[in-house]
């Protein structure tokens, strides 16, 4: 009996031994792949994909269901190179924010199915997909030799695009104004907000804040504010400056940034989607409400007599705002280190990268840029009809204005700093927000 126990677990262990050199092996192999993919022109790549997937499925996952469109003008892409081509591209939207389960999880099977991803919430990437190689960063010849990509600012992780969610209110009431983005935690207010432990970006964005380039202009913002305000938030944020050092905390201003994650946690309203925040501000019975969301959201609003996009002011439109505007996070591609399908992964990043058709399923909306400013569409004019201008908060003023310190002043997302505080400032922000209670 002891025999054969010991020979079960001798088993068990070749087993597992044997499953993690497949692991190991076809790493290497995709490695190999992206490695020379990425000193291909795209005829190329859609030549080595054709060949690979031609009468296959490759399974995608996201966080976006429009990797789904971007997938059916793909392969007509590839059938332009072989008419045959018969493979499908196949999309997987997974719920609650288990992409990285489901990930890791088929990083492990015998036969794994996901060939690549589009994922967001650049701090879990980092930590949980990026320091531990389950997945490998591609980034395509063409995009690396378009004018004005920058593989610094959007290149580790790649990115596919930016997305921004910006301040707004409802103007109804002209004796609310925002002016100044400490306006929107002064006292009493309440901005709706999907919340931080509804959809784990929002929590980057707090993460973010203590930066010193963001903390700076809550500072500066701060400085421009009425002195009766002052006097408000001065004991806020002399409360929070012991906290600095505990947190790790590097930035001169960080005081600032905390007083502001502070009130933003204990004032906002939890929503569970930015969709009905849209809805709330362009109500006329939204009157004195105010929210950070999607500034696409705009796109799905139907004008009626009590509806309308022109009862919501973007905050960083008006002349003379101070402060930040708001917030932009990633959606990044990127390749499971055991992908089935690599070269059809690298050539389906590059499709969506390199083309307008290809980023199309989102560059079609306003508030969405492509790492490549090459695919983006125009949308500066999206408030007008027949040429006269009729929803002005529709017009995008584009990606290079939102994130200027001179423009929008968007907090962008950096997946390293993210990772770097969360570990000791995730608890701080969970305790202000009320949900260790």
């Amino acid at each position: 009996m002891r025999k054969l126990l010991t020979f079960g677990m001798i088993a068990l262990l070749l087993a597992g031994c044997k499953k993690e050199e497949q692991v190991v092996a076809q790493k290497e192999t995709v490695e190999q792949v992206i490695e020379q993919a990425q000193t291909m022109p795209l005829s190329e790549l859609y030549r080595r994909a054709a060949a690979e997937s031609d009468g296959k499925v490759f399974y995608g996952i996201g966080n976006s269901s429009r990797g789904s469109a971007a997938g059916e003008t793909f392969i007509k892409e590839l059938q332009k190179v072989n008419p045959s081509y018969s493979g499908k591209v196949q999309w997987f939207v997974p719920k609650n924010n288990s992409i990285f389960t489901l990930l890791t999880a088929d990083a492990y099977k015998i036969t794994p199915v996901y060939s690549m991803t589009l994922i967001q919430d650049g701090n879990l990437i980092q930590r949980k997909m990026l320091n531990t190689g389950y997945l490998l960063n591609y980034i395509p010849k063409e995009w690396k030799d378009a004018p004005g990509t920058n593989e610094q600012e959007n290149g580790h992780p790649f990115a596919l695009q930016t997305l921004n969610k910006v301040f707004e209110f409802n103007n109804t009431n002209n004796s609310e104004t925002f002016r100044n983005c400490w306006d929107f935690v002064y006292k009493d207010i309440h901005p709706l907000f999907m919340g931080v432990d509804g959809e784990p970006v929002g929590k980057n964005f707090l993460y973010m804040l203590t930066n010193d380039t963001y903390a700076s202009y809550l500072k500066d913002a701060y400085n421009a504010l009425p002195q009766e305000k002052k006097d408000y938030f001065d004991s806020i944020i002399n409360g929070v400056s012991s906290d600095v050092a505990r947190l790790g905390l590097t930035s001169q201003n960080a005081k600032y940034a905390l007083a502001y994650i502070k009130l933003w946690c204990a004032q906002y309203k939890a929503m569970v989607d930015d969709g009905p925040i849209c809805t709330e501000l362009t109500d006329i019975a939204g009157s004195g409400k105010c929210g950070l969301l999607v500034y696409s959201k705009f796109r799905s609003i139907k004008e009626t007599q009590t509806s309308s996009v022109n009862n919501a002011t973007v905050a960083a439109y008006q002349d003379g705002y101070k402060g930040i505007g708001g917030y932009a996070y990633k959606h990044y591609l990127q390749i499971p280190r055991t992908s089935p399908l690599p070269w059809t992964a690298c050539a389906f990043i590059a499709y969506m990268t390199t083309s307008k058709e290809g980023f199309y399923p989102w560059g079609r909306d306003m508030g969405g840029y492509c790492s490549n400013p090459a695919c983006n569409q125009e949308h500066s004019k999206d408030g007008y009809t027949d040429g006269v201008e009729l929803y002005p908060a529709k017009n995008d003023r584009g990606y290079d204005w939102w994130i200027s310190p001179s423009g929008g002043r968007l907090v962008v997302e950096n997946p390293e700093y993210c990772a770097k505080v969360s570990a000791k400032l995730a608890d701080w922000i969970d305790e202000q927000a009320g949900l260790h209670l």
